[in-house]
């Protein structure tokens, strides 16, 4: 399994779950690290340390950064990044909240490259939805299905162009899912063409709070 993990809890509030990270690092496809809705006004000492350890294990780290569906400077968000990489020496970004409209796919074309110029890779982008097919060229890692299971498993569908693409290029992050069922999420999402993953139990306004057996052990 290749799982992503937005792990949105603080090191110190949760110190067992961030340690479970650097177990399951053999099944990561990466690690994003979300101070404060993004890197914040200066280091965090507790997610230094703990980005610190997961770099030892090989993990490979993402700094979250917010786009706002395009509405945000691209200044503002390749500056996130730097302060990301500078402070926490992460080695790409999980850019949010990316629209999924063809007409804004050349300000993030022009966004994507700013960003490697500045050394981020890979450059993982989650409009949560199937966007134009244009996104998945400029991406390393698209989030084609952010949404609760009961959604999941009873409204998914994949548009044509998705089947012309390698599923290592697509991931879907579930939440809401019953703990029997998270290995059940990795193969399905597996199933529906992506070969990354992020299935967790927790429910809205933060699923992302927790680790789930399948991050922590169960799911191999």
């Amino acid at each position: 399994m290749s799982l992503l993990i937005p792990l949105y809890v603080h090191p110190a509030v949760d110190p067992d779950a961030w340690h479970r990270l650097i177990e399951a690092a053999d099944r990561t496809y990466a690690v994003v690290l979300n101070p404060a809705d993004g890197p914040g006004g200066a280091p965090d000492p507790a997610f230094v340390s703990a980005a610190g350890a997961l770099r030892g294990t090989g993990t490979r780290l993402l700094g979250y950064v917010d786009t706002d569906y395009g509405t945000r400077p691209a200044a503002d968000v390749t500056a996130d990044a730097a302060r990301h990489q500078e402070w926490y020496a992460t080695d790409g970004c999980f850019l949010d909240r990316v629209s999924a409209a063809g007409d804004a796919l050349p300000a993030y074309r022009k966004l994507v490259r700013a960003l490697r110029r500045q050394g981020a890779s890979p450059v993982v982008l989650n409009p949560g939805v199937h966007p134009a097919p244009g996104y998945a060229r400029i991406a390393d890692l698209l989030v084609t299905f952010e949404g609760p299971w009961s959604t999941y498993v009873s409204a998914f569908s994949r548009p044509d162009w998705t089947t012309r693409c390698t599923p290592d290029r697509f991931c879907h992050l579930v939440y809401g899912v019953p703990e029997a069922l998270t290995p059940l999420a990795v193969r399905t999402a597996h199933e529906r063409g992506a070969a990354v993953s992020g299935p967790v139990t927790g429910k809205l306004p933060n699923p992302w709070a927790r680790l789930t057996p399948v991050l922590s052990g169960a799911g191999r």
